[in-house]
Protein backbone atom coordinates (compact mmCIF):
# COMPACT_ATOMS: atom_id res chain seq x y z
CA UNK A 1 0.00 0.00 0.00
CA UNK A 2 1.10 3.75 -0.80
CA UNK A 3 -0.29 6.93 0.92
CA UNK A 4 -0.01 10.14 -1.01
CA UNK A 5 -0.64 13.44 0.84
CA UNK A 6 -0.78 16.99 -0.17
CA UNK A 7 -1.01 19.66 2.20
CA UNK A 8 -2.61 22.46 1.59
CA UNK A 9 -2.17 26.02 3.67
CA UNK A 10 -5.95 27.56 2.69
CA UNK A 11 -6.22 31.35 3.56
CA UNK A 12 -8.71 31.88 6.48
CA UNK A 13 -12.17 32.75 5.17
CA UNK A 14 -11.98 30.62 2.07
CA UNK A 15 -12.21 26.95 3.92
CA UNK A 16 -15.62 27.15 2.18
CA UNK A 17 -14.54 27.61 -1.39
CA UNK A 18 -11.82 25.16 -1.06
CA UNK A 19 -13.83 22.50 0.43
CA UNK A 20 -16.39 23.27 -2.52
CA UNK A 21 -13.93 23.17 -5.31
CA UNK A 22 -12.62 19.14 -4.19
CA UNK A 23 -16.69 18.47 -3.61
CA UNK A 24 -17.38 19.37 -7.13
CA UNK A 25 -14.28 18.15 -8.95
CA UNK A 26 -14.33 14.95 -11.68
CA UNK A 27 -11.22 12.95 -10.22
CA UNK A 28 -12.54 9.84 -12.08
CA UNK A 29 -10.41 8.33 -8.99
CA UNK A 30 -12.77 5.23 -8.72
CA UNK A 31 -11.59 4.47 -12.57
CA UNK A 32 -7.95 4.47 -11.91
CA UNK A 33 -6.10 1.08 -11.53
CA UNK A 34 -4.56 0.43 -8.34
CA UNK A 35 -6.47 3.77 -6.21
CA UNK A 36 -8.25 2.13 -3.00
CA UNK A 37 -9.34 5.48 -1.28
CA UNK A 38 -9.44 9.28 -0.85
CA UNK A 39 -10.15 11.66 2.21
CA UNK A 40 -10.01 15.24 2.25
CA UNK A 41 -9.09 16.67 5.65
CA UNK A 42 -9.73 19.82 7.60
CA UNK A 43 -6.91 20.79 10.45
CA UNK A 44 -6.25 23.41 12.84
CA UNK A 45 -6.18 26.89 11.84
CA UNK A 46 -3.26 29.06 12.17
CA UNK A 47 -5.02 32.32 13.00
CA UNK A 48 -1.48 34.21 13.21
CA UNK A 49 -0.30 33.60 9.89
CA UNK A 50 -3.97 33.11 8.72
CA UNK A 51 -4.59 29.51 7.25
CA UNK A 52 -6.31 26.95 7.86
CA UNK A 53 -4.44 23.53 7.05
CA UNK A 54 -6.11 21.03 4.66
CA UNK A 55 -4.21 17.49 3.75
CA UNK A 56 -5.75 15.39 0.93
CA UNK A 57 -5.20 11.88 1.42
CA UNK A 58 -5.10 9.09 -1.24
CA UNK A 59 -4.40 5.27 -0.69
CA UNK A 60 -3.16 3.52 -3.19
CA UNK A 61 -2.33 -0.14 -4.17
CA UNK A 62 1.20 0.62 -4.74
CA UNK A 63 3.43 3.47 -5.29
CA UNK A 64 4.00 2.32 -9.20
CA UNK A 65 0.35 2.76 -9.18
CA UNK A 66 0.34 6.49 -7.85
CA UNK A 67 3.11 6.95 -10.30
CA UNK A 68 0.87 5.98 -12.95
CA UNK A 69 -1.87 7.85 -12.02
CA UNK A 70 0.13 11.25 -12.50
CA UNK A 71 1.39 10.34 -15.76
CA UNK A 72 -2.12 9.80 -16.91
CA UNK A 73 -4.88 11.74 -19.01
CA UNK A 74 -6.98 11.53 -15.61
CA UNK A 75 -4.27 12.97 -13.45
CA UNK A 76 -4.12 15.68 -16.05
CA UNK A 77 -7.87 16.69 -16.43
CA UNK A 78 -8.52 16.47 -12.28
CA UNK A 79 -5.86 19.24 -12.01
CA UNK A 80 -6.22 21.20 -15.24
CA UNK A 81 -8.20 24.41 -13.72
CA UNK A 82 -6.01 24.31 -10.19
CA UNK A 83 -4.16 27.36 -11.33
CA UNK A 84 -7.38 29.24 -11.50
CA UNK A 85 -7.68 29.02 -7.33
CA UNK A 86 -4.32 30.37 -6.15
CA UNK A 87 -5.89 33.54 -4.41
CA UNK A 88 -6.76 30.81 -2.07
CA UNK A 89 -4.13 29.20 -0.74
CA UNK A 90 -1.07 30.73 1.22
CA UNK A 91 2.24 29.11 -0.73
CA UNK A 92 2.00 25.91 -2.74
CA UNK A 93 1.28 22.23 -1.47
CA UNK A 94 3.81 20.23 -0.26
CA UNK A 95 3.42 16.62 -1.06
CA UNK A 96 4.65 13.22 1.35
CA UNK A 97 4.37 10.01 0.00
CA UNK A 98 4.63 6.97 2.36
CA UNK A 99 4.90 3.09 1.57
CA UNK A 100 2.93 1.55 4.28
CA UNK A 101 4.91 -0.77 6.43
CA UNK A 102 2.36 -1.95 9.20
CA UNK A 103 -1.25 -1.59 9.58
CA UNK A 104 -4.33 -3.27 10.42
Amino acid sequence: MYIAMNRFKVASGAETDFENVWRNRDSSLAQVPGFVEFRLLRGSTNTEEGYTLFVSHTIWQSEEDFLNWTKSENFRAAHRNAGENKVMYKGPPVFEGFNVVDGI
